[in-house]
């Protein structure tokens, strides 16, 4: 077995490759400056900003149709950027918004539309639509 290739310096990527027969592990960590976010892979904390995956019954609320159960993912868990608060200096004697706060929130990075379509009572058909979660990030708050 030929030893690996050493990565270039200026990469700022440090890759780990482990060969075992049945798992392959690979260890990659860069600044949080670069990737704008602190989830690594291989970070291993269970409570970190993820996808959960969930099943939920779609019924219309008001006509008779059947109800389908859907597989929908959405986004929990924990940020680990610090939240903070500065004051604002103004030059009235009235601030409607005297602090300005930053934080980090478990949001929907990617998402796509799907669609589910309902029989309903005299063979009419209604359509249901929703964003499936492809991934979720730590974003700024808004």
């Amino acid at each position: 077995m030929r030893p690996p290739a050493p990565l270039s310096p200026s990469s700022g990527l440090v890759l780990l490759l482990v060969f075992c027969p049945l798992l392959v592990v690979v260890h990659a960590s860069s600044s949080k400056a670069e990737s704008g976010h602190s989830t690594r892979l291989g970070d291993t904390d269970p409570d970190r900003c993820m996808r959960h995956h969930f099943v939920e019954t779609i019924t219309h609320p008001i006509y008779k149709c059947n109800s389908k159960m859907v597989l929908l993912a959405r986004c929990e868990g924990h940020c680990s950027h610090t939240s903070r608060s500065d004051p604002l200096i103004s030059f009235s004697s009235v601030l409607k918004q005297p602090f300005k706060s930053t934080c980090f929130c478990c949001r929907p990075h990617t998402s796509k539309l799907k669609a589910v379509r309902l029989r309903c009572a005299g063979g009419t058909r209604i359509t249901a639509t929703y964003r499936y979660i492809l991934a979720c990030n730590c974003e700024e708050c808004s």
